[in-house]
């Protein structure tokens, strides 16, 4: 919910000194991060440490559905005893060559990974220039500061109904009382013309809200 990244490495380390398995979710990653679209932990050089990696076949594969991979014994084991895998239907032929399609492209293509960090960034510097409420991230994931509940539906509410932008609001549990927070996920096809409206729409909804804005940045030259 914050956009940060953990220090996959050292957990590798402190499971490796006292002998625990490693799980990691991939879901937000997979496809958009490492050289190949592996995730965050290939990227890290940390891949073949990981016991567990669970993803999606949704987000950067733009299909439904999940996955975890590991080793053949713990594959077996999940096969055989986990209820939700056991009475679970499969997913539709055509889903599955969509999703093989889309790993398949990605692990070939750099341009879309390229692009969106490219379109994640520039998010990133409108927002800061228009003076809002910007959380420190690393990733695609562009957290708002909103610290309201209702005025954070409210706000995902407005840009809706106002600007034709949907914005997931992200209230408790999810994150802590008094954390809560629209959540940007911008893609490679958001255009200039598409985030300079998304930062107009928001300070309009800030405004409306009597939400606070920071002093506004300089435009970068």
């Amino acid at each position: 919910m914050d956009g940060d990244v953990a220090p996959v490495n050292r957990i590798c380390d402190l499971a490796e000194r006292y002998g625990a398995m490693t799980y990691i979710d991939e879901v937000h990653s997979a496809g958009m991060y490492g050289r190949r679209g592996a995730g965050i932990a290939a990227r890290e050089g940390a891949l073949h440490r990981v016991d567990v990696v669970e993803a999606t076949l949704a987000k950067a594969f733009g299909c439904l559905g999940g996955y975890i991979a590991a080793s053949a014994d713990v594959i077996d084991a999940v096969r055989s005893y986990a209820p939700g895998f056991i009475f679970t239907t499969a997913l539709p032929p055509a889903v599955c060559a969509g999703a093989t399609a889309a790993i398949r492209h990605l692990k070939a293509s750099q341009w879309e990974r390229d692009r969106h960090q490219d379109r994640a960034a520039r998010v990133r510097a409108v927002l800061n220039t228009a003076g809002l409420p910007l959380m420190p991230t690393e990733t695609h994931i562009v957290p708002l500061m909103v610290g309201d509940p209702e005025k954070c539906r409210e706000a995902s509410d407005l840009l809706l109904s106002g600007h034709g932008i949907y914005v997931q609001p992200i209230n408790y549990p999810t994150v802590p009382r008094g954390a809560e927070r629209l959540r940007i996920t911008p893609t490679p096809y958001h255009d200039d013309a598409l985030i300079d409206a998304l930062a107009e729409a928001l300070v309009d909804v800030w405004g409306r809200l009597g939400l606070p804005l920071r002093s506004r940045a300089l435009a970068p030259e």
